[in-house]
């Protein structure tokens, strides 16, 4: 079951799940609509978060009727020109702050990644301490949008994406205080990501050896 999160373990956070790309390797659409085990991969990220942060919102670009069934906000990227996942970040720091005043981060997970821990958010947080920015790491690998950031970053990042067209996340959190956590990576990688048609078929295999 999902870790809950309790009011008094501080200030709201809010979960942005990034699906604002092409999805090139998996052939184009909604990767995030593709099918794990009868389910979206959407549904499954949804399912790992829901409980770890306090509201969950889609960062999505086109018609956002087509996510309707999720029931969650759908947030379109504010830079245009499907500029990564910066702009998304981007996207759910401005959403928060224009909507949620009480909320001071944001978690942003990708959702294409249906194994993502339960103890995520608890433990970005505990090790986040005076840091702007903590991000998940596993088998010496970082995972860059997988992090909880602050959102009073989100005028520095929109300076950085507009007037010097940042585009890569390390490049630009290079220039902060980041911490990182390390996850084991078996059984299985929890940052797993189903980027390609091969790889939703080896998440089949691996969602049938986890727990129920």
């Amino acid at each position: 079951m999902p870790i809950l999160r309790a009011m008094a373990d501080g200030p709201p956070i809010l979960g942005v799940l990034l699906a604002g790309g092409g999805a090139r390797r998996m052939g184009g659409g909604d990767k995030c609509l593709q099918q794990l085990c009868g389910r979206p991969l959407l549904a499954h990220v949804i399912e790992r978060l829901s409980g770890q942060v306090d509201e969950q919102v889609l960062n999505a670009n086109g018609a956002a009727e087509r996510f309707a069934a999720f029931g969650l906000p759908v947030v379109a990227d504010t830079i245009p020109g499907m500029a990564g996942p910066l702009a998304g970040i981007l996207a759910g720091m401005e959403w928060a702050r224009a909507n949620r005043s009480a909320t001071v981060m944001i978690l942003s997970a990708p959702t294409d990644g249906p194994f993502l821990p339960l103890d995520l958010v608890s433990r970005l947080a505990a090790a986040k301490g005076a840091a702007q920015i903590a991000c998940a790491r596993s088998n010496g690998r970082t995972h860059p949008p997988i992090a909880l950031w602050d959102v009073a970053l989100a005028d520095d990042l929109r300076r950085a994406m507009v007037d010097e067209e940042m585009r890569k996340i390390d490049r630009w959190t290079s220039r902060y205080q980041m911490v990182h956590v390390d996850w084991p990576s078996e059984p299985i990688d929890p940052f797993f990501n189903a980027n390609r048609p091969e790889d939703l078929e080896l998440a089949t295999e691996l969602a049938a050896g986890l727990p129920a």
